[in-house]
């Protein structure tokens, strides 16, 4: 009878933790990730000074929430197999670095990888899984990026359910962050595995190109989103990777465009960029409070792309409370002019013409769905609406 009530408890227990766990991530996560900016070249002082940034600039306040440090903290393993961060980069300990990411207000995010060793070489997670979880805990971890290198042949469904049931018998609520590049269609099997997966192959820092290695610019990762908005939603996110935003490449125009097409798939939004030196401009686009608003709306609905006239785009992504907002794009070199009557049907929404028409980057109203939408797109610029019910 013993052994029935206890194996019952700890179902109870287990189901409990798993509860935690689905209550994270009910709006795409944001916050910021380590390896754009700094790739390998990460220490505590880093790390302490883009925590002090991060409420300094007002972007905690904007909902960046989550301080991730990327690959290459991690050296070895000691005896027991314990993982071990660099004692020259981190001489103060992870504990205590989480603990100071904690007092300002943020939570604090690390990464592993799936199979035997990092992309970058360090000690990986397989055949440990269970032994990183409780020293993640034990650090006070509350959000995982977890990789895909040197997984061998692993099947990757089972390779992150593992981490995961990791994951909850450690006891922590830890968002888990699935990066394996969209190569094995996550958005169909990792709904109960994690609570956002990365779509494309990694983002590399330019607006139209492809790396020989298969990294993507903003327009390529944007195309791969046409096909698989309805698996995203509430506690599971499609993942578009992490922005390139303030790192010196992409125009003003350019990163307005990028956020604003993350916002509207309902991306998890990473900036990547040195936050200590971050002009003000970079500054105005990251917290653009009515674009991130779009971003984290309730419902979590991914936007299609309503129609496409060569290099201009129209997307379409329906909001809480009867809203809708509309991307129009200028992928190409030249300008084009939108002329646009939005009083439409589309899917099962009609827009009738008692909508108020707000710009949300130049946050004015500029009309109302009475008449049309009219604008003039210089080179990879974009309008950004949200449309309300008058």
């Amino acid at each position: 009878m013993r052994k029935y009530l206890f194996f019952g408890l700890m179902m109870l227990v287990s189901s409990i933790q798993a509860q935690k766990f689905e209550d994270l991530a009910k709006t795409p996560p944001m916050g910021w990730n380590s390896w754009n900016k700094f790739a390998c070249d990460i220490n505590e002082k880093t790390i302490r000074e883009t925590a002090d940034a991060i409420v300094s600039s007002g972007m905690r306040d904007a909902g960046y929430m989550y301080l991730v440090i990327d690959d290459c903290w991690q050296v070895k393993r000691d005896s027991n197999g314990t993982i071990i961060a660099d004692p020259e980069r981190f001489p103060s300990g992870m504990k205590n670095l989480g603990d100071y990411i904690h007092s300002k207000g943020l939570k604090f995010g690390i990464y592993s990888d799936a199979g035997t060793a990092t992309c970058q070489g360090r000690p990986g997670s397989r055949g440990y899984e269970f032994q990183d979880a409780r020293t993640y805990a034990s650090w006070g971890v509350d959000y995982l990026k977890y990789d895909w290198c040197n997984h061998g042949k692993q099947n990757s469904e089972a390779a992150y359910s593992t981490m995961r049931d990791a994951l909850y018998k450690a006891g922590r609520p830890v968002v888990l962050s699935i990066c394996e590049w969209g190569t094995t269609k996550p958005w169909e099997w990792a709904k109960n595995v994690g609570h956002l997966w990365r779509s494309t192959e990694d983002i590399i820092n330019c607006f139209d190109c492809k790396n020989y290695w298969g990294g993507l610019g903003v327009v390529q990762i944007i195309d791969l989103f046409t096909e698989i908005g309805t698996y995203t939603g509430p506690g599971h996110w499609n993942d578009a990777d992490m922005l390139e935003v303030g790192n010196g490449v992409l125009t003003p125009d350019e990163e307005r465009l990028h956020v604003s097409m993350w916002a509207m798939f309902s991306s998890p939004l990473m900036a990547g960029n040195d936050l200590r030196t971050m002009s003000k401009e970079t500054v105005s686009i990251l917290t653009n409070k009515e674009v991130l608003a779009i971003d984290q709306d309730k419902l979590g609905i991914s936007a299609i792309r309503w129609m496409q006239f060569g290099d201009y785009e129209i997307w379409f992504k329906p909001l809480e409370d009867n809203a809708f907002a509309f991307c129009f794009i200028n992928r190409g070199n030249q300008p084009v002019t939108v002329d646009q009557d939005l009083k439409t049907s589309i899917k099962k929404y009609v827009i009738d013409g008692s909508y108020g028409i707000r710009d949300l980057w130049k946050h004015e109203d500029i009309g109302n769905t009475k008449d049309n939408v009219r604008a003039v797109l210089g080179s990879h610029a974009v309008l950004m609406v949200k449309l309300i019910k008058k």
